[in-house]
């Protein structure tokens, strides 16, 4: 509704003043007035409005600056953790970075602080296809473990820190797996190809200033392409054959070395002993014909009749045939009762349970001899050049 319709005569004011100059302003003063009055009521002043007023400012600044006073303490004291940094901007550019502990700095919008924390262990993966030095494709699963290490370039230096790691990471493997060939790769060499890796992450966060340490680069899968991933399967397995026998062939060649080495170091020893002793009975051989060449030379006669009982001697001291001498009688010829005791060559009773030798053994006759009836015995007089046969 208008504030003034046609033949309407009462006029209406907005500003609530009745008919008294409806088109005027609001008074300000009366405006003010009213608003000090409301705030005293609000603290508790009885005193009428108009009086006193200015106390009323005063109370009302004291206490906003009560109120700025507190806030700024409130907001310019911070508890640093020991495991976090706090990084203190100014107007927005880089002041300070915060050690753990209780800090003070200006307030806001002056400074802010940033709490950073350099000790979680955080985490980004990827994947993909990459070509290897044999120009052959491999499917790379890898994931990368990292920390901040410098709080103030984790923040300003970069502006995607997570985003840069991860095209550093890729860089860094398909530069790695570019260099070794595929059976490298997918075999024993997944573990050089690891650590490589690393190295070259850190190498590129720490040119790029990103405040980033790896702590842990995991290769976790490398595998060919599905399209032949049967055949390299199979080329897998007669890797792993390969390694089982070889590392048999070696276990028997471990175990066979020795041996033959044993039995070839006992057969020197033994040669060497053998040698020993032919060479030292050649020795004492010669030694000894060259006395008996030289008593023989100085005794001739003496030393032919020597060696002849010697011989002799050596001989019969072996057989059990008896030799007599029979030129003042006949001679009784009797068997030897001894050799058909139970007894040792030397003259010894056998111990119960021993084996004694047969008469043929100990006297080195052969069964032939006894059943041929040739048992003549030989009868030898007591001059050596004269043998007597009967």
């Amino acid at each position: 509704m208008p504030w003034n319709e046609p033949g309407d005569n009462k006029p209406r004011d907005p500003w609530g003043s009745g008919g008294k100059g409806g088109d005027q302003p609001p008074d300000l003063d009366e405006v003010f007035r009213n608003l000090q009055q409301r705030l005293r009521k609000l603290f508790g002043s009885g005193q009428p409005p108009g009086k006193d007023s200015g106390s009323g400012i005063g109370v009302i600044i004291a206490l906003a600056l009560l109120g700025v006073a507190l806030w700024m303490v409130a907001d310019s004291a911070h508890i640093i953790e020991q495991t976090e940094r706090g990084v203190v901007t100014r107007f927005g550019a880089y002041n300070r970075t915060l050690q753990p502990g209780l800090r003070f700095t200006l307030p806001r919008p002056i400074e802010t602080v940033e709490k950073v924390d350099v000790t979680q262990i955080r985490s980004v993966s990827d994947q993909g296809s990459m070509l290897t030095r044999d120009e052959n494709i491999v499917q790379i699963e890898f994931s990368v473990q990292y920390r901040v290490k410098n709080a103030e370039r984790f923040l300003f230096q970069v502006r995607d820190p997570e985003g840069t790691l991860k095209q550093a990471a890729e860089a860094a493997l398909r530069h790695a797996v570019g260099d070794s060939d595929m059976d490298y790769i997918l075999g024993s060499g997944r573990a050089e190809v690891g650590v490589l890796t690393k190295q070259l992450i850190q190498d590129l966060l720490d040119e790029y200033r990103t405040g980033l340490e790896i702590t842990q680069f995991n290769l976790k899968d490398a595998r060919p392409p599905e399209a032949v991933k049967a055949a390299f399967d199979d080329a897998t397995r007669a890797r792993e054959d390969k390694e089982t026998y070889k590392n048999e062939a070696e276990a028997y060649a471990n175990t066979v070395i020795p041996e033959a080495r044993g039995q070839a170091s006992r057969l020197k020893q033994e040669a060497e002993g053998y040698k020993a002793r032919v060479v030292a009975l050649a020795r004492g051989e010669a030694a000894r014909f060259r006395l008996q060449a030289e008593a023989y030379a100085q005794a001739p006669e003496i030393t032919r009749q020597r060696l002849y009982l010697d011989m002799l001697e050596q001989v019969l001291s072996s057989s059990r045939k008896v030799m007599m001498d029979s030129d003042k009688g006949n001679p009784v010829i009797y068997m030897p009762l001894d050799a058909m005791a139970p007894a040792r060559q030397d003259g010894q009773a056998a111990s119960p349970g021993q084996k004694v030798p047969s008469y043929n053994e100990r006297n080195r006759v052969s069964p032939q001899s006894h059943t041929s009836g040739n048992n003549d015995l030989r009868r030898v007089d007591r001059n050596p050049n004269r043998e007597v046969e009967r």
